[in-house]
């Protein structure tokens, strides 16, 4: 396919718009880049995609989502509004994972899939939990990612907050995925989950410290998320969630440490020490009410801290702006975040992620990347230029459409059609199992 007549925007390796490009991809890859006439005349008999002037951008990445979260959307409330974190996670999510069949993993998955492709979300790294229904809960979310033709590393969240047997079946869960052909394909790569440092033992986390590092693979773990999470650790190790996790042998460059709002100083070094990524959540922790992750520090640091959305929605351009307002509000100083900082988590340090999980260039428009892209409808309403684009991604593109989105060459959005799943049929369904979960909740 050759994509022509396309508004290049580069973020990597410096902010660059390069009116009039074309891209030629080949088997799932760039295979060049240039201006639209030089490639229209090189290749004259390819399928021609015309953007029309629109924004081309690498897809985007979401570094930490839950796509069962689909389902929560609107859920009744039981009894009075919860009044912190560990009441939250009690009263609802633990309640929805545990009601969760594997056609509402299914369909709850699609629903999200269908909001990725939307919003121009081409990778995730999901981390899932269905105790009720563990067992090949993670293939069930590969065949709807293949469905969709998104790209994805999937993990099972292993718990000790239903028991040992449920805690034995998610590290099965996790071994049998890593094992099977499905991360061996293209656009399917699995990491091993842990939920969070107060629900799970030190025998359990050994067991899948010991499986993972006989597969190979890092973790995908909630670390110091609130403060419950923290004094449980204090209380029952003497150490903070972070230090645990390294002594366990968690921390690495292979693993996704997700929220670290409570983090200190000392336990910041230890994730640069360890190359651990760190992903931030700024939606999610809002609404959670658990803090503000401190960002400025670790971005200081000098942490890869990459973005995710907790499933909090899709729309990625909204959780940017929420990542790069928050350091501001909560120090009450408009010096306390750096636009092209923030934009990095996007832009930088996801596709890093992605790439070291897939084992090629991902989220970059480069020769001999993944052919992952994406155009937008954005009519600049002042002019654009490098030294001022990261202003424009930050507060402009979430109020942009997404017209065509494209995954290992495969368009999947045209036009804001999309190519590859059935919206209505998909929510049309998704609302009846909906129904029917929220009746029989715990």
């Amino acid at each position: 396919m050759l994509i022509t007549h396309a508004t290049l925007i580069r973020w990597l390796p410096r902010p660059a718009i390069e009116p009039d490009a074309g891209i030629c991809i080949r088997d799932g890859l760039i295979a060049e880049i240039g201006p639209t006439a030089e490639l229209v005349t090189r290749y004259p008999a390819e399928v021609r995609l015309d953007a029309q002037g629109l924004w081309l951008l690498p897809g985007l990445i979401c570094a930490h989502t839950h796509l069962y979260g689909a389902f929560a959307r609107g859920i009744p409330p039981e009894g009075p509004p919860p009044a912190d974190f560990p009441a939250i996670l009690r009263g609802l999510w633990w309640r929805l994972d545990r009601a969760l069949t594997p056609e509402d993993c299914r369909y709850s998955a699609l629903v999200a899939l269908c909001d990725c492709i939307r919003h121009g979300v081409t990778t995730i790294f999901d981390h899932h939990a269905s105790p009720s229904a563990a067992r090949g809960s993670l293939d069930v979310l590969a065949e709807a990612v293949t469905e969709a033709g998104l790209r994805a590393s999937l993990s099972y969240e292993v718990s000790d907050r239903d028991g040992l047997a449920a805690a034995a079946e998610g590290i099965a869960e996790n071994v049998r995925f890593l094992e099977s052909p499905s991360v061996r394909t293209p656009t399917l790569r699995g990491l091993f989950g842990l939920h969070a440092s107060l629900t799970l033992s030190e025998a359990t986390v050994r067991q899948a410290v010991e499986a993972a590092s006989s597969l190979g693979v890092g973790f995908h773990v909630h670390v110091a998320e609130g403060e419950a999470d923290v004094a449980a650790t204090l209380a029952r190790d003497g150490l903070r969630p972070v230090e645990r996790w390294m002594r366990l042998g968690v921390l690495s460059p292979r693993t996704i440490a997700a929220h670290c709002v409570h983090v200190e100083p000392a336990e910041i070094e230890l994730l640069k020490e360890t190359g651990t990524r760190v992903v931030h959540n700024p939606r999610s922790n809002m609404n959670n009410a658990v803090g503000a992750a401190p960002t400025a520090e670790m971005l200081h640091c000098g942490i890869p801290l990459g973005l995710g959305n907790d499933g909090f929605g899709q729309d990625l351009w909204h959780e940017l702006e929420l990542a790069f307002l928050l350091p501001r509000h909560t120090a009450l100083d408009p010096r306390a975040s750096d636009a092209s900082a923030y934009v990095d988590l996007l832009l930088r340090h996801n596709p890093a992620t992605a790439s070291a999980a897939f084992g090629l260039p991902v989220g970059a428009v480069q020769v001999g990347a993944a052919a992952d892209l994406i155009l937008v409808r954005y009519e600049p309403p002042t002019p654009v230029t490098p030294g001022n684009l990261a202003w424009h991604l930050i507060s402009g593109l979430g109020a942009a459409t997404v017209d065509t989105t494209i995954v290992n060459g495969r368009v999947l959005m045209r036009r804001g059609e999309l190519q590859t799943l059935d919206e209505g049929a998909i929510a049309a369904r998704a609302r009846e199992l909906a129904a029917a979960l929220w009746q029989r909740l715990p």
